[in-house]
């Protein structure tokens, strides 16, 4: 087995302070394995990376078929909570006869400050609407009413999870070790860094090919691309850098540090795992990435917040970079 690789460094005075290693895989749809960086088969849970790859079944059954791709978009998102997200999730929920108690999300405060600090002015609790996979649960409801199955979703056994698992290990090319129970109580299944890559390149290359799941894939890379504020939401890495690269890549991150990444043009896919699970070291390394493959202007303001990213303390001066490791990508 390979050790995972060096990939994002900050330094502070001129010192190297701190440093996160990873893995990281690029997969051709056409070739197989292109590049690999660490150990290509370290199992990992992709957490909300692999939202797309969840929503395949929503589409295979016919059971999204007139969704439109702001829906499908949320079916893959981790949206803030903003109220644009919270509109849209409950229209949905209303418009499939379901609503907010139907969801086995749980709820959260929003992310978005502006939502969070009206629900604090109203004295009002956040719901599961608010959920950052909200989006993505009432994808499954409406599966789950398209199977005439029961109430509780997220049950590893209830058809639903079982068509996603069924779906996720196709498009990974692996058998799953097993799963985690998710933040949004889902079961999120385990597959290597390298499987992941795969996967996201069967929804690079699958714009014209045959089949209800080619055409699936399709239409949920198009709609995340299509709509980015949907995805993530504002000052996110996942809206920013999608919008940086005017609709060439779908991108999509994951918690404890995962990233992916779907390049149509170049039917590409990629998937990357920070080893300590920072948030900072996944968005640097998957700019890298794009920066190195050509699809991110490196001088872009959405890369330099996250790459070369110079560090400020509360009085504004300089105190360091984080900057991709040398060698790394």
């Amino acid at each position: 087995m390979a050790e995972p690789v060096r990939m994002v460094e900050l330094w502070r005075g001129g010192l190297l302070e701190s440093w996160h290693v990873g893995h990281a895989v690029i997969w051709s749809a056409d070739g197989g394995l292109v590049e690999a960086w660490g150990d290509p088969d370290t199992v990992i849970f992709p957490r909300s990376s692999c939202k797309m790859i969840q929503a395949l079944p929503l589409l295979e059954s016919g059971a999204g078929e007139a969704l439109s791709t702001e829906r499908l978009a949320l079916a893959c998102a981790s949206h803030q909570g903003a109220a644009l997200h919270v509109g849209l999730v409950r229209r949905w929920l209303l418009d499939i006869g379901m609503d907010e108690a139907d969801l086995r999300c749980g709820a959260h405060a929003p992310a978005d400050i502006e939502e969070r600090d009206r629900l604090i002015r109203a004295w009002e609790r956040p719901c599961q609407i608010h959920n950052n996979c909200s989006g993505k649960h009432a994808g499954f409801l409406m599966l789950a009413r398209h199977l005439h199955a029961g109430p509780e979703y997220v049950a590893p056994d209830h058809p639903v999870q079982l068509s996603v698992r069924s779906a996720f290990e196709e498009v990974t090319g692996e058998t799953s070790p097993g799963f985690g129970i998710d933040g949004c109580s889902a079961p999120n299944f385990a597959t290597t860094v390298a499987g992941l890559a795969r996967a996201m390149a069967f929804f690079a290359g699958a714009a014209g090919g045959g089949g209800a799941r080619a055409r699936a894939a399709a239409r949920l890379t198009e709609a995340m691309i299509a709509h980015p504020d949907l995805v993530a939401g504002e000052g996110r890495a996942c809206t920013e850098l999608m919008r940086a690269m005017r609709g060439r890549a779908a991108i999509k991150t994951g918690a404890e540090a995962v990233f992916v990444a779907i390049v149509p043009e170049r039917r590409l896919g990629i998937a990357l795992k920070i080893v300590d699970g920072s948030t900072r070291a996944s968005e640097a390394a998957i700019a890298a990435l794009l920066v190195r493959l050509g699809l991110l202007d490196q001088d872009h303001p959405a890369t330099l917040k996250r790459l070369d990213a110079v560090q400020t303390n509360w009085r504004g001066f300089e105190t360091g970079i984080l900057r991709a490791a040398p060698g790394f990508p």
